[in-house]
């Protein structure tokens, strides 16, 4: 039977997902096999695996950290939300349908099956599961049908490492906190404490340590620093949305929609020494980009009605008028057409026919059953300012319930408005190199001077960073013996 250990948090981005993720890749090195798990996961930033399941983000960073391809068995269960009050249920990669928050918190209990099949299976291939909670432990209003933090641990007999964020502050008052309001049962299972996104000397800590051990009745088992790894993010919570980015060499504006999903398309051109990716929200913040980017969103008829009305598309058209080149991503790509209808109401948006931007030759139908699938290939037929990309081979994944036209190319486009439904088309350098080489003629600039990098191998040395900083943090013999059941 394979040993399990679970990382929990005190609150929402505590950072349980980043250290479950090196977790992964110290036991990957020590040549266990390793893999993630999380219940239940609720996020925009997706994946579609290679069966053509759809996984939260997370998830996938922990697989890849551990050596493995990203299965939905890792995450039995993704809540997209729709509303500020539903959300889209993905139960073993597909759509169970959409539910409002009360209607799926009563039937929860309905998932535990799933959940554990899920689980259980995994248990049979590997040697040790990695289990990240969600949210905190001490949500006492949630606690009773719980399936994703204690009331997981107790099904799956998981001990507990309890993760604080020291980068907020009160890290001491949240841990006690959350010790405190569980019971004496759920007390029982959490083996340590770690401090997180520390900043500074440990030796100032040391006091305050020692007393926490004492008050909690639980040794720490450690204290990680601050890390600056490059890992895609999970959620909308990313830090990136927040940088104040100076214009580089060349800009790109990406439209931080509000119900933004999938922004890490973004990330090859965010690696680039002279390149500056701003997230905008105001019509204001668009300024002269070199490229304008709208990303893929969970409800395109709302963050459509939301561009329109905060002046953004007003903005983006005028820049299209001027020869700005535009790029739309899945939802994105979808806005840039003539019209949307969605006469099932698959977005629950409450609009069965919206006016799209006008800038791309199509129009956009819903339909009930969400489109799953990788995709790869080779780029064909496409004109204007890009044309460069012409034999450029791509490969990436889908995710949408919007049909354009039958057999759409995977980049459609000409001029400078361009769109694809291919979540990762970036992520091949030839085609982001040929893109960002375009933008640098078009400005009379020489492209060598954005410098160049390998994307795996990249991948790989942050993984490889995070697994270090870990092992320096964190008293890898105590999680061991944790593993063992010795503590």
């Amino acid at each position: 039977m394979s040993k399990n250990i679970m990382i929990q948090g005190t609150m929402s981005n505590a950072g349980k997902s980043l250290l479950a993720a090196g977790l992964c890749r110290v036991l990957h090195q020590e040549g266990y096999r390793v893999a993630p798990f999380k219940s239940q996961n609720m996020a925009l930033n997706s994946f579609i695996t290679r069966s053509g399941g759809e996984m939260g983000r997370a998830q996938v960073v922990q697989a890849e950290a551990a050596g493995i391809l990203p299965d939905v068995r890792m995450n039995p269960i993704l809540l997209k939300p729709t509303t500020d009050v539903g959300s889209q249920v993905i139960v073993n990669g597909q759509v169970l349908g959409n539910l409002r928050a009360m209607e799926y918190y009563r039937r929860k209990r309905e998932f535990i099956p799933a959940v554990l099949e899920a689980y259980r299976s995994l248990e049979e291939e590997y040697d040790v599961i990695v289990i990240e909670g969600a949210g905190s432990p001490a949500e006492i209003n949630l606690k009773q049908d719980d399936i994703v933090n204690m009331g997981l641990a107790r099904l799956v007999d998981a001990p507990v490492l309890l993760v604080g964020d020291i980068d907020r502050g009160g890290v001491f008052a949240q841990l006690y906190g959350t010790v405190a309001l569980l019971d004496p049962e759920e007390r029982a299972r959490i083996k340590g404490l770690v401090i997180n996104k520390f900043r500074g000397d440990r030796a100032i800590l040391e006091p305050g340590l020692k007393t926490l051990e004492t008050l909690c009745g639980v040794p720490v088992a450690g204290v990680v620093p601050y890390l600056h790894v490059d890992i895609d993010d999970e959620d909308s919570l990313t830090e990136r949305f927040q940088r104040d980015t100076a214009r580089r060499l060349i800009d790109i504006a990406v439209v931080r929609l509000p119900r933004i999903s999938n922004f890490t398309d973004f990330g090859p051109f965010e690696r680039c020494e002279n390149v500056s990716v701003r997230y905008v929200d105001r019509a204001a913040q668009l300024g002269q980009p070199d490229l304008v980017c709208l990303p893929g969103t969970k409800s395109t008829i709302a963050d459509l009605l939301w561009l329109r009305q905060s002046g953004l598309e007003a903005g983006i058209l005028k820049l299209s008028a001027a020869g700005t080149p535009v790029f739309g991503i899945c939802g994105g790509f979808q806005m840039l057409g003539r019209k949307i209808s969605d006469p099932d109401q698959a977005e629950a948006a409450g609009i069965t026919e919206i006016r799209g931007m006008g800038l791309l030759d199509m129009e956009t139908v819903f339909h009930p059953e969400k489109v799953q699938t990788q995709t790869q290939g080779v780029l064909r037929d496409v004109t204007g300012l890009f044309s460069c990309l012409n034999g450029a081979a791509y490969q990436g994944y889908e995710i949408h319930m919007g049909r354009g036209q039958e057999h759409a190319p995977a980049l459609m486009g000409s001029g400078n408005v361009y769109g694809s439904y291919v979540h990762g088309i970036f992520d091949a350098p030839e085609v982001s190199g040929r893109i960002l080489t375009a933008l640098c003629k078009k400005r009379g600039l020489d492209p060598g001077l954005l410098g160049t990098f390998d994307p795996g191998e990249y991948r790989e040395r942050q993984y490889d960073m995070l697994a270090q900083a870990l092992r320096e943090g964190l008293d890898m013999d105590f999680v061991h013996r944790i593993l063992d059941r010795r503590i």
